[in-house]
């Protein structure tokens, strides 16, 4: 949600139509407002902010960060927490074998069915920009001078929603501003093909791109340019085509030259850079710096009950007296063997999971410690607090010994809140990040053959990492790891080696973040990622015994049975689930 204090202070209107996180419909009207005044400049307002209002008012049981979805399916982490049981769906999700249609039997509460309640609001979220965009477009622009800014507001919005339903689910109903109800109730998950649907995204962006300016005066609305970044995201996405068994089939190189030159542009825009160290855009103290391409923007002490905190992070947190709950979002002891280097200090591409790290013999990338909380060292750069496996961690019998530091905060830092039992921050959310951005260039440059161009690229990245040790020293000044990271050079790079020299690359960069299982999916190489990690990881974490991905039908989630239901039939469940 944006920081925008001041107008949701002014817009009663707003708290009307934003649903909390534990919203439950028995509640009584505090107000009744005809729909001709919605359509006044004000009002139009509080439909704008409530449509943005769900980015940021998301919850631990549904969170618009996807580390549930992209890091336990794809390898980067465990689910942590008491054992299997504890939020049991998360658990069903990161073996593939117990992933149902109803979910709902899982985790019978208010943590109920995950895969429900994420569909659920990820349409909430387009109804509230559609009932603002019906507005919008009515108004006249004499009476509302920011008409057409707003409109391509929602626009970049209703794609950045749909996007996420596109990744999770694949066929989705695709519902707009136009619809009427009769329309939604003849509606189907199969009115438009896959490449159909990820056309109709990109044109969300690419109206966003054509009427947003360079720059906003509120930090948390998109501009021109962070539309261009998210219009690239969605190419790169579509360049992959695939059949119906998700299979990579034709990688669009018309979209991937797009993808260039879209990337080019914001990098020639001056508003974004790699940040000098790569600890600082995961610090409060250094949100909205330049890496920062669209983060939901998070708050507290901000005159509302408990602020815009970041619930979505809330159960990462170890338990130690600092914190204290709950020990979810546990990085796998295959993604720490993944920061393992040679002595040159490249990746041991095929060997890296033969033996686990041993921090006194091994090489590593610094990027580990910035990501993986490990004991005996420092937390998120305290020297003065050490993390303990005895203390810190809940279950490291069943998770073993780590935890998660990106989405984590100092307790010392003023952004830290206690919500007892549980603990969170107003650290922002960053949802687009420009290595990320670097990385999508380097992906196409590759595909399109370009090969040193994206070399120089993914050297640019592992440079940065190269040069952030600054913080990765203990109370005496002692570095905390054997660093090397060594940078590519010409020899003997080619497509193969260039190919799989990124694919690691974003891995390192981008774990724990959410991001990994798509990634894998988009290049058609999930099955094959997620068998392997089970075959070796199994054997170190017991609970992981019954893990197993089905080709064809595993990269995706399955149609939730209730929204079928909903639907009279008319929603097809995808392949596989029954």
């Amino acid at each position: 949600m944006m920081k925008l204090r001041k107008s949701f202070k002014a817009l009663t209107l707003a708290s009307l139509l934003t649903i909390s996180c534990n919203n439950f419909l028995e509640v009584s009207p505090q107000g009744v407002i005809s729909d001709s005044a919605l359509n006044s400049p004000e009002n139009i307002d509080g439909l704008v902010i409530s449509a943005y209002a769900m980015l940021g008012n998301d919850h631990y049981s549904v969170p618009n960060m996807l580390w549930p979805w992209g890091d336990l399916r794809g390898g980067d982490a465990y689910k942590g927490g008491d054992g299997p049981a504890d939020i049991a769906i998360y658990n069903a999700m990161e073996i593939f074998s117990t992933l149902q249609p109803d979910m709902s039997a899982y985790a019978p509460s208010v943590l109920g069915d995950l895969n429900n309640k994420k569909w659920e609001r990820q349409y909430t979220s387009i109804s509230r920009v559609n009932n603002a965009l019906r507005r919008l477009q009515v108004i006249d622009e004499t009476a509302y001078a920011k008409k057409a800014e707003r409109i391509a507001e929602m626009h970049f919005l209703r794609g950045h929603y749909y996007f996420d339903l596109k990744i999770l689910y694949n066929r989705i109903p695709w519902i707009d501003e136009m619809a009427t109800p009769s329309d939604i109730e003849k509606t189907d998950n199969r009115q438009f093909t896959s490449q159909e649907l990820w056309t109709k995204i990109v044109n969300e962006f690419r109206v966003a791109v054509d009427g947003l300016p360079a720059n906003q005066a509120d930090v948390g609305r998109p501009g021109k340019f962070t539309a261009k970044a998210y219009l690239a995201k969605a190419l790169l996405y579509q360049a992959y085509e695939q059949d119906e068994s998700h299979q990579v089939v034709n990688i669009d190189k018309v979209k991937l030259q797009e993808v260039v030159s879209l990337v080019d542009e914001v990098i020639a825009s001056g508003k974004y850079s790699l940040a000098g160290d790569f600890a600082y855009p995961f610090l409060w103290e250094h949100e909205n710096g330049p890496e920062s391409v669209w983060a939901i923007q998070r708050s507290h002490d901000d005159g509302t009950t408990t602020g815009n905190i970041d619930y979505s992070a809330m159960l990462s947190n170890p338990m130690s007296a600092e914190f204290g709950c709950c020990w979810f979002h546990i990085p796998s002891q295959n993604l720490v063997n993944a920061f393992k280097t040679d002595q040159s200090g490249f990746p041991l591409f095929g060997t890296f999971n033969d033996t686990d790290l041993n921090l006194a013999t091994d090489y590593v990338d610094p990027r580990l410690d910035h990501t993986v909380a490990q004991p005996g060292k420092p937390w998120k750069y305290e020297t003065s607090i050490v993390y303990t496996e005895q203390e810190w961690a809940r279950q490291p019998g069943i998770y073993g010994p780590y935890s998660s530091l990106k989405e984590n905060v100092s307790p010392n830092c003023t952004c830290f809140e206690r919500l007892p039992p549980f603990m969170a921050s107003s650290k922002n959310t960053i949802l687009i990040r420009f290595a990320d951005v670097l990385l999508w260039k380097a992906e196409a440059l590759i595909e399109l053959g370009q090969l040193d161009e994206a070399r120089i690229l993914i050297n640019r990245i592992r440079e940065r990492a190269k040069n952030s040790t600054t913080l990765l020293h203990d109370a005496n000044g002692v570095a905390l790891s054997n660093y090397k990271v060594g940078l590519y050079d010409a020899a003997g790079w080619t497509l193969e080696t260039a190919r799989e020299a990124l694919r690691w690359e974003r891995r390192l960069e981008l774990s724990m973040e959410g991001v990994r299982f798509f990634d894998l999916v988009r290049w058609g190489i999930a099955e094959e990622v997620v068998t392997n990690y089970f075959l070796k990881e199994k054997s170190k974490r017991e609970y992981l015994k019954d893990g197993h991905f089905v080709k064809g039908t595993h990269e995706y989630l399955p149609i939730p049975q209730q929204q079928i239901n909903l639907s009279n039939g008319k929603y097809t469940q995808n392949e596989g689930y029954h």
